[in-house]
C-alpha cells in the first residue's frame, strides 16, 4: 500500500504562509524622468456657452446617405476678445474633431422630421483642414437638450448679425467722418489758393497802373 505522507507534506509546504520580503532599504531611481507637457486645446482664449453630450452625422452628396462623425460633446464656444463664437465637437474617445465651424448670422438649425431628439443645419466646415460645405444632423439624448441647443444656436445667430452690423455702422461711421474731414482740408486748401489768386491779380493790376503812368509821363 503506498504511502500518502509525502502528498499530505506538500500540502502542508503549500498552505504554509509565504515568508515576508525583507526590507534593504535600496532606492531605486528611475531609468527615464518624465516631464510635463502642457498641452494646447485652442480653446483657451474662449468661454463656453454650450456644452452637451450628442452624435453627429454629415450627409454624403455621393452616396445620398447620412453618415455618422462621431459621439462626443459638442461645445459653443465665444472668443474673449473678437466675440465671434465657433462650433466644436470632438469624439469623446479618440478626441478627433467632428465639426469646427463659425457661427454665422446666415445660419438657422431646423428640427428634422420625424425625430424630435435631431435637427440640421448647414455649414462651411474647417474639421478636415479645409473649408466645405456641410449639412449636420445632430442627435441628443433627450428632447430638451436638442430645443435648448436649438435655441442657443438660433440666439447666438442673431446676435452675431447685430454685432455686425454695428461693425458695419461703425465703419461707416469712419468713413463718413475721415470724408468730411477731407472735404474740410479740400475747403481750406481752395480757400487760401483763391487768397493766393487774390492777392496776384491786386499785384499784377498795380503793376499796370504804374506801367500806364509812366507812360502817360514820357509822352508828356
Amino acid at each position: 500500500m503506498a504511502s500518502k505522507e509525502p502528498e499530505h507534506e506538500q500540502r502542508e509546504d503549500e498552505e504554509a504562509p509565504a515568508a515576508e520580503d525583507e526590507d534593504t532599504g535600496a532606492q531605486v531611481a528611475p531609468i527615464v524622468k518624465l516631464e510635463e507637457i502642457a498641452v494646447s486645446t485652442g480653446e483657451e482664449n474662449e468661454d463656453p456657452i454650450l456644452d452637451l453630450k450628442s452624435k453627429l452625422y454629415r450627409f454624403d452628396k455621393e452616396g445620398n446617405q447620412w453618415k455618422e462623425r462621431g459621439a462626443g460633446t459638442v461645445k459653443l464656444l465665444k472668443h474673449k476678445d473678437t466675440g465671434k463664437v465657433r462650433l466644436v465637437m470632438r469624439q469623446s474617445k479618440t478626441l478627433k474633431i467632428c465639426a469646427n465651424h463659425l457661427v454665422l448670422p446666415t445660419m438657422s438649425v431646423q428640427e428634422h422630421a420625424g425625430n424630435d431628439k435631431s435637427c440640421l443645419w448647414h455649414a462651411r466646415d474647417f474639421a478636415d483642414g479645409e473649408l466645405k460645405d456641410e449639412l449636420f444632423c445632430i442627435r441628443f439624448a433627450s428632447v430638451e437638450n436638442c430645443k435648448t441647443f436649438m435655441e442657443v444656436f438660433q440666439e447666438v445667430a442673431e446676435s452675431q448679425n447685430s454685432k455686425e452690423e454695428n461693425e458695419d455702422a461703425s465703419a461707416a461711421a469712419e468713413s463718413l467722418e475721415k470724408l468730411s474731414v477731407e472735404e474740410k482740408k479740400a475747403e481750406v486748401k481752395s480757400g487760401e489758393e483763391k487768397a493766393v489768386a487774390t492777392e496776384e491779380e491786386k499785384e499784377t493790376e498795380k503793376a499796370d497802373a504804374e506801367k500806364k503812368e509812366g507812360e502817360a509821363a514820357s509822352s508828356t
